[in-house]
């Protein structure tokens, strides 16, 4: 039984710009909208569409002309107290709690959720997902998409910080609970 996850990176958006802890509600620029509209029609059939319950989540669903169906368990990570801030802001505020989350996956000095838990969390996903055949589409933040890619290859979880997934691009796993593969990166453009 395989399962094909295709997880999609939601367009730009003001809070992907500013890096910034989004809080949910941030919405897709225009520039990001127009994108996602662009790449409607690029993505495979699926049995199932999903999506990150944030907004420039739903918002990029919708534009690629997905219904898709909003699941809790790939929300982004929890950022606690540093939701709305500016990685900036964070830095000039609390730069030891910034430099220890960064460095320690353990760590959650915002009050929120560890990489090691947001890992955790997804892993559980991934272990639910793997469990139906089938093609699923799933328009994630890029914090789930970075964590899905940790948990498929069995890296530790200081590898988190090193996967760069860019906006609007697809990582596909194929394969069944505990045994993975990845693709990365495929831009939504219609480009094999």
């Amino acid at each position: 039984m395989t399962t094909r996850l295709t997880l999609i990176t939601p367009a730009i958006s003001a809070a992907l710009r500013e890096a910034r802890f989004d809080d949910g509600r941030c919405p897709l620029d225009p520039a990001g909208a127009r994108a996602a509209r662009a790449a409607a029609g690029t993505l495979p059939a699926a049995d199932r569409v999903l999506a990150s319950p944030g907004a420039r989540c739903r918002e990029t669903a919708e534009a690629l002309g997905l219904d898709a169906v909003p699941v809790p368990e790939l929300a982004g990570c929890d950022a606690g107290r540093w939701r709305g801030l500016t990685l900036a802001e964070v830095t000039e505020r609390e730069p030891a709690e910034l430099a220890r989350w960064l460095t320690d996956p353990q760590q959650a000095p915002h009050g929120g959720e560890s990489v090691r838990a947001l890992c955790d969390r997804v892993a559980r996903w991934l272990e639910s997902a793997a469990r139906e055949a089938g093609r699923v589409v799933a328009v994630v933040e890029p914090d789930v998409a970075r964590a899905a890619i940790v948990r498929a290859l069995g890296a530790p979880e200081s590898a988190f910080w090193r996967a760069d997934v860019a906006p609007l691009a697809a990582v596909e796993l194929s394969g069944r609970a505990g045994r993975w593969n990845v693709r990365m990166g495929r831009p939504l453009d219609g480009s094999p």
